[in-house]
């Protein structure tokens, strides 16, 4: 599943714009991104619903160089089992505990963080088993664009606790995905891909 044509020029434009009135010095040019970015507001709007004065204000809190943004995920496993939440959005649907990456963390730091928050476990980060184009996996399409980070982990203390942001915890095997899992969050394929990493240690890291 590909993502339309018209969220991708949408976000193109957005990201030429806000670019531009990165480094626009001359007003002339700085009111030309900002119709721009206007345009681009109502180009999506008009595709994808929405209130086009709602889609530009979000456009406009984004500041400096465009750049994708980054979500990760943790395939964290215990005797062969691999951790899931049930989240408390999205429908109540299954996905590996992440989020997006905050400032000041690496990435495992960024989703050992996530994996206690939302589970109550501890893990120890294994390997980066996939950096991952959201747009390239039949995600839900979303405004701006992303990549996902994907790393094996080792469960190694804790216990069992939703979070503010998940109902419930479990660990499933290969054959138990639950058929109810979250695709603006993770794919089963990319579920069964970890297990496959943890099966297989030495294979590489996949990558778009």
């Amino acid at each position: 599943m590909s993502e339309p044509d018209w969220l991708r020029w949408s976000r193109e434009m957005q990201a030429i714009a806000q670019t531009g009135l990165e480094f626009a010095r001359d007003p002339y040019d700085r009111e030309r991104y900002e119709a721009l970015r206007a345009l681009a507001a109502r180009a999506m709007a008009a595709h994808g619903g929405g209130d086009p004065a709602r889609i530009e204000a979000l456009f406009a809190g984004e500041q400096g160089y465009a750049t994708p943004k980054v979500d990760v995920r943790g395939a964290a496993f215990r005797d062969g089992h691999i951790l899931l939440v049930r989240e408390r959005t999205d429908e109540g649907r299954w996905t590996l505990p992440g989020g997006w990456a905050d400032v000041n963390l690496t990435g495992a730091e960024n989703v050992a963080r996530e994996i206690t928050e939302e589970s109550g476990f501890i893990v120890r980060v294994i390997k980066l088993a996939a950096v991952w184009d959201r747009s390239r996996h039949g995600h839900t399409p979303k405004p701006f664009y992303a990549y996902k980070l994907f790393f094996i982990c080792d469960v190694t203390g804790g216990a069992a606790a939703a979070g503010l942001e998940t109902s419930e915890v479990g660990f499933f095997n290969f054959d138990e995905i639950p058929d109810d899992v979250s695709r603006d969050r993770v794919r089963p394929a990319q579920i069964r891909r970890m297990f496959e990493h943890l099966w297989h240690p030495e294979l590489p890291t996949d990558f778009d």
